[in-house]
């Protein structure tokens, strides 16, 4: 069994590091604030944004798991946690006997592709919002670090607790219809999942790929999303918004890597999440 820290323990990482510790390997939980329930795994409390917080924290790790989560969307917020937070923690481990092997949550908005283009880990991510380029410049910094990190491009997260696009439905917002904007979901047990399945094969000595984009299998039309959760969820049908004819459209991301590694979805698209999130009109429970 392996001795794995997690950093960042919120609603993604928690129950990756919940089910380490179910299968017997030796994990320790970080944290800045310490967490409101018992856990059954020890948590340390340090604000990675500070070098001497992190000074007793043990450095023999076999893996270290990166998923934190800024309280806003100000650049200074990312800055201090993918910029010098990171830093901090890649000095901390250069003490360490042998380098722990990584995983970084990361996002797709760092692809700044908007014309409705397919990306994948190939495509050029060059972005231009500044929160992007953070997390673009903390991918580039891990990777130079060590060729054992491995960064996951997680695409638009949903599930218990993230119901935004149904909270748009249920208010009834216009939305963009031609030219089609595109969005890629993909639901919060599936990224946990995710991560779970590309650490067991980081663990047994599998040299996995620089970059794993991690989204559904469908991305879809945000009015074809939008129409069926009113349909679903008894919401008033979505309005066409009216926008000119070279609108913005956004990019469809492909997760081909990622499923030619041998990991299967979950929810396979957003048909399938959604319907978890709430429970459909006239079903039991």
């Amino acid at each position: 069994m392996a001795k794995i820290l997690v950093i960042g323990c919120g609603d993604i990482g928690y129950p990756v590091a919940l089910r380490l510790h179910q299968q017997g390997h030796q994990v320790t939980g970080l944290k800045r604030s310490a967490p409101t329930i018992p856990t059954p795994f020890p948590i340390f409390i340090a604000d990675i944004r500070s070098a001497s917080s992190l000074a007793s924290l043990p450095n023999n790790f076999d893996a270290v798991i990166f998923i934190v989560a800024p309280g806003s969307r100000l650049a200074e917020e990312y800055q201090a946690l993918y910029d010098l937070g990171l830093s901090n923690l890649l000095v901390h481990f250069t003490a360490a006997e042998r380098s722990p092997s990584w995983l970084m949550v990361s996002s797709t908005s760092v692809y700044e592709q908007n014309r409705g283009e397919w990306v994948d880990e190939t495509s050029v991510a060059e972005p231009v919002g500044a929160t992007s380029r953070w997390l673009a410049a903390a991918e580039k910094r891990l990777w130079a670090a060590s060729d054992r990190s491995c960064v996951v491009r997680f695409s638009g997260i949903y599930g218990p607790g993230r119901d935004w696009l149904i909270r748009r439905a249920e208010r009834g917002e216009s939305v963009q219809q031609q030219p089609p904007s595109y969005t890629n979901r993909i639901h919060a047990e599936d990224c946990v999942a995710v991560l779970l399945f590309l650490l067991e094969k980081q663990l047994a000595g599998l040299a996995l790929e620089p970059c794993y984009l991690a989204t559904d299998d469908e991305p879809a039309p945000l009015w074809d999303v939008m129409s069926w959760l009113a349909e679903q969820f008894a919401c008033p049908q979505p309005s066409p918004l009216s926008v000119a004819l070279d609108a913005p459209q956004n990019k469809r991301c492909r997760n081909t890597r990622l499923k030619a590694l041998g990991y299967r979805f979950l929810y396979p698209s957003y048909r399938d999440g959604y319907a978890t999130v709430r429970p459909l009109p006239g079903a039991d429970g």
